[in-house]
């Protein structure tokens, strides 16, 4: 066999694989679509599936403006206003991505329910009783959409940012020429320019909220994703949960097509080649007060107030299994989002390396097929791996039975191997696109030294590429390790019996209404998810041409969009 078919054998064969890894549950899920629903369906359609719908769209539509409206404010502001903090709020905004949406949930649940701190002073202060006030409930659609607005809006806030920082000064010049002040300017010119970048972020926020179970099933709110595990769970009906699960799949395609429809071929390119520093202006008195307060409100709400309630009901109450069983749960957490991590920084790594040395349509295809994967909600990817895997360990054990009167036993679905399928299909993306873009920066020059030296390709990526890709490498596995350690639907789905995590610990503690024992969990969540965070907060600088290449907030906002832009609403 000649060195080029070798080559593309190898090739053929990851893309072959890729292709299984993604399209088995999405294949999964569509085909039961076409099945026929049993009594289970008939139900859901005649009672909960319109509610389904409704408040799907309800969240989707309050989520979008939401976060389009305080991530897109903010990015504005610090980008092109000078105000005492502004230095301090370019990467402080970005913490709320730490905190999940369950988690914000938890802590505002215990914060203002009657009980709580906030309608305790309340009638101190009045004298009121518990029924002589109106409050707002917070275990509602709207507070759930107001929850999911602070949690997300960094999506919109790093789209938004590194859009900004982009354009060039003498568009911006020009129209003031024209008459248009800041604010006209702002309106009329740059955000028609950054739509594409704040239309990923609000996708990307919208998906997000579609796939949640954790807050809204606290909340009460019914959606697709607690529909699926209701029906899975309650009623034991997996082609009626496959059907579900199908819809949603739908919502997400649908609010994807709906963006590329809405821009009618229109094109965003910069033309400008005169690219000057962005003029900052700087602001004073009331204006100066107003741009501070409006970006510390996003940031209070989203991270310092949840923080310090769950800092305060951990060391107040905390988990009474704090102990051996605590342990426990952290080295189940620990050891599921290594393994994951390194699974799919290795094969993220294969797939960047094969589109760098091959540019043939089964490469591109790899790439195209590996990012579809972080567009699928958990509870779908859980659905269609379960299904598959399921079934082929009955029919193995069923063989095994029958020919040599040895059980194997639920060998992949009755272990983690299931579960660390389903997070692979889900964060695989999230290290492509981190590897890939180091890759990018690293000179093709290097290459062709490597090939005149007599190497082959995978004896560059040992001895050159893979020394360079260090950093990259790193960061993709701490992304990957973070995103699993969150990750709820697909685990309270798929995880073997009497195996938890500190996400399904304080989901499960939350949900019997010990809001002080699931601090303990949650603020664990919470300080690992700061550790991508704390790593973007390093690459924030400046991204705008004619600057210094590197470490660039355009790079780490890339890793947290593969979804997005995968799906080409980023284009």
């Amino acid at each position: 066999m000649s060195g080029m078919s070798r080559i593309f054998s190898l090739d053929g064969l990851l893309f072959f694989g890729v292709l299984l890894l993604i399209g088995l549950p999405v294949t999964t899920v569509v085909a039961h679509l076409f099945m026929a629903g049993g009594d289970s369906w008939a139900h859901l359609m005649a009672t909960v599936l319109p509610r389904y719908i409704a408040n799907s769209l309800w969240l989707v539509m309050g989520v979008g403006l939401g976060t389009f409206l305080v991530g897109t404010g903010s990015a504005w502001l610090v980008t092109l206003f000078d105000f005492p903090g502004r230095r301090q709020f370019e990467w402080a905004m970005i913490l709320p991505l730490s905190v999940p949406a369950y988690v914000l949930a938890y802590a505002y649940t215990d914060f203002l329910q009657v009980a709580g701190p906030v309608q305790s002073l309340l009638r101190d202060l009045t004298g009121w009783g518990p029924r002589d006030y109106w409050f707002p409930e917070i275990r509602s659609l709207g507070g759930a959409i107001w929850l999911f607005v602070l949690a997300l809006y960094p999506y919109v806030y790093l789209a938004g940012r590194s859009a900004f920082l982009q354009q060039s000064e003498c568009v911006v010049e020009a129209s003031r020429t024209l008459g248009c002040t800041s604010w006209t300017a702002f309106i009329r010119v740059a955000l028609p320019l950054a739509r594409p970048a704040l239309a990923a972020g609000v996708a990307l926020a919208c998906m997000e909220t579609l796939a949640d179970f954790g807050a809204v099933s606290y909340f009460g709110v019914q959606t697709f994703t607690t529909g699926i595990y209701r029906t899975w769970f309650s009623f034991g009906d997996r082609v009626a949960a496959a059907q579900l699960a199908s819809l949603l799949l739908g919502f997400v395609a649908l609010l994807l097509l709906a963006e590329r429809i809405s821009r009618k071929g229109a094109r965003y390119h910069e033309t400008s080649r005169r690219i000057r520093p962005l003029g900052i202006q700087k602001l004073f008195g009331w204006r100066a007060a107003l741009a501070a307060f409006l970006c510390f409100l996003p940031l209070l709400f989203g991270f310092v107030l949840p923080g310090a309630i769950l800092v305060t009901l951990a060391l107040d109450v905390g988990d009474a299994q704090l102990g051996g069983r605590y342990l426990g749960l952290i080295r189940n957490s620990v050891s599921l989002a290594a393994l994951t991590a390194a699974l799919a920084v290795v094969l993220a790594l294969a797939i960047s390396y094969m589109m760098r040395t091959n540019r043939s349509a089964v490469a591109r295809s790899t790439a195209w097929i590996a990012g579809l994967g972080y567009a699928i909600p958990g509870s779908i990817i859980a659905v269609g791996v379960l299904i598959p895997l399921a079934w082929f360990d009955n029919r193995l054990d069923a063989f095994m039975r029958s020919q040599f009167d040895l059980s194997t036993g639920l060998l992949l679905t009755g272990s983690i191997t299931a579960l660390v399928f389903a997070y692979l299909v889900r964060f695989l993306a999230l290290a492509q696109q981190t590897t890939r873009a180091g890759l990018e920066k690293i000179t093709p020059s290097m290459d062709a030294a490597a090939a005149t030296l007599g190497a082959g390709r995978f004896q560059a990526l040992r001895k050159v590429h893979a020394p360079l890709l260090k950093g990259p490498l790193l960061t993709a596995f701490l992304l990957v390790f973070v995103e699993v350690m969150k990750e709820l639907p697909a685990t309270m789905i798929m995880r073997p019996f009497n195996f938890d995590t500190l996400a399904v610990q304080a989901h499960n503690l939350a949900a019997d209404e010990r809001l002080a024992e699931a601090a303990t969990p949650a603020l664990t969540i919470v300080i690992v998810g700061l550790i991508p965070v704390v790593i973007l907060t390093r690459l924030i600088g400046q991204s705008r041409p004619g600057q210094p290449t590197g470490s660039t907030l355009r790079t780490a906002f890339s890793s947290f969009w593969p979804r997005v832009k995968a799906a080409g609403t980023g284009k």
